[in-house]
């Protein structure tokens, strides 16, 4: 199969989606040449055509790495030099659709997007889908590259976080069924403001024909204003027509899917909202309703979300890294009724002022990183106990101590910032967390 025959297309980030991708590109035809402004990664490109196509553009189309800018906050010259050749400037998940529809495949696509659970969201898709036996292939933003993918058969469905990043650089995709989770301010550098974020986060249903399902979260109203015509979900309330949980018991229009409480891998009513998302898209591709329920208790969670990591002298240690921003640590905090928290690191404009509805269930706060003298002021204001600190290796043995004499039954990483003043990412974040946990037992 060569879907890129005779098109000549310029990669230029050669990290974890970038190298396979360029890879990839070649075996179905395509005159590649990449390009990394790591020195490094442009050693790793061995076999491949390696020039920087800003200084010459004479290509189709440019796969760009998401997080490399195309506009704000400073473009990169590639990009700049394809846009003044008129070329368009793509993401990997674009040539994976336009590489399956020249297969003669009918395989379907499913997109999720929104600030917080997408990728509880898309695991959990596809791990309904596995329950039910379709081929399906999971990833995206989350784990397994696109052009990582095999060609599907007509049955079977690509799952696909995506980013907004990502989602600025699609052209032809059509997503069969799509979900936007949630809205709440993130990467505004990236998008000038909140407009441009709704507005790059909206473009997962802008090829959606009337066959298709869109799906849109209806537990915050930025979400709510984005398509009136959409599927409705919620984790709080009933939602005529859609899916939704009270009291964390998921249920439709024909009754009860299953009471929340048996799954344990999707505590509170932000992973209800996810669950009723997943289920929507699930039944838009044909998985029978009966099938849910048992797929939502086998769900086997993600790792650094709500993940408990070890339960020790009565005390339980989550591990929510993945909350890099206030909105998903309040999903956090609303689901223990009393908690030793652990935040900090870099944090997002509005710093943890948001969370103050939820500081009554904090017995205390170690704070870490570079802003976690911004959150101790947030924190003396509302007189909630806290101790500033340098590192993760201070805050666990500290926290754990303090919940050993009684303060609260749980520990609790959601730091409410990103991780880059400290670690490679939320990931090493939380795996860090995971073995100081385990030094303590």
């Amino acid at each position: 199969m060569n879907p890129f025959a005779g098109q000549r297309i310029a990669v230029v980030g050669l990290g974890r989606a970038g190298l396979p991708a360029a890879r990839r590109l070649a075996e179905w035809g395509a005159e590649v040449t990449v390009w990394d402004d790591r020195e490094a990664a442009r050693a790793e490109a061995t076999g491949l055509h390696v020039a920087d196509p800003a200084k010459d553009f004479r290509f189709d189309s440019l796969l760009l790495s998401p997080g490399i800018p195309h506009i704000r906050p400073r473009a990169h010259p590639a990009a700049e030099a394809a846009r003044a050749a008129g070329a368009p400037i793509l993401v990997d998940v674009e040539y994976l659709f336009r590489a399956v529809r020249a297969a003669g495949s009918a395989a379907r696509f499913a997109g999720i997007t929104g600030t917080n659970g997408k990728s509880t969201t898309t695991a959990l898709l596809g791990h309904i889908l596995e329950q039910v036996r379709v081929p399906v292939a999971v990833g995206g933003n989350l784990g397994r590259a696109a052009l990582s993918m095999p060609i599907l058969p007509d049955e079977g469905v690509y799952v696909l976080e995506m980013s907004s990043y990502m989602l600025e650089r699609i052209d032809t995709l059509r997503f069969n069924t799509a979900v936007m989770l949630n809205l709440s301010p993130d990467h505004l550098d990236r998008h000038g403001d909140m407009a441009g974020y709704a507005s790059a986060k909206a473009r997962i249903f802008m090829r959606a024909q009337a066959a298709d399902t869109c799906v849109l979260g209806d537990d915050d109203a930025a979400t709510r204003a984005i398509l009136p015509d959409a599927l409705r979900v919620s984790g709080e309330h009933r939602c005529p027509g859609g899916i939704w949980a009270e009291d964390c018991v998921l249920q439709d229009e024909a009754g009860v899917i299953l009471d929340l409480a048996q799954a344990a891998n999707l505590p509170g009513s932000h992973n209800a909202q996810n669950a009723a998302a997943a289920c929507a898209m699930a039944l838009a591709l044909g998985v029978p309703r009966a099938a849910l329920a048992l797929a939502l208790t086998s769900y086997p969670g993600l790792p650094h979300r709500a993940e408990l990591v070890g339960t020790h002298r009565g005390v339980r240690f989550i591990n929510d890294s993945k909350a890099t921003n206030a909105d998903s640590t309040a999903r956090a905090l609303a689901s223990h009724e009393r908690v030793i928290w652990i935040a900090g690191g870099t944090g997002k404009e509005g710093g943890i002022e948001p969370l103050a509805p939820w500081f009554p269930r904090v017995a205390h706060a170690f704070l870490i990183g570079r802003d976690g003298p911004e959150f101790a002021a947030s924190l003396a204001r509302a007189d909630v106990p806290h101790t500033l600190l340098d590192t993760l290796e201070q805050a666990v043995p500290a926290a754990a101590s303090m919940a050993f004499a009684g303060a609260a039954a749980v520990v609790l990483l959601s730091p409410a910032a990103a991780s880059w003043d400290q670690f490679t990412g939320f990931d090493a974040r939380g795996d860090r967390f995971r073995a100081l946990v385990q030094e303590i037992a």
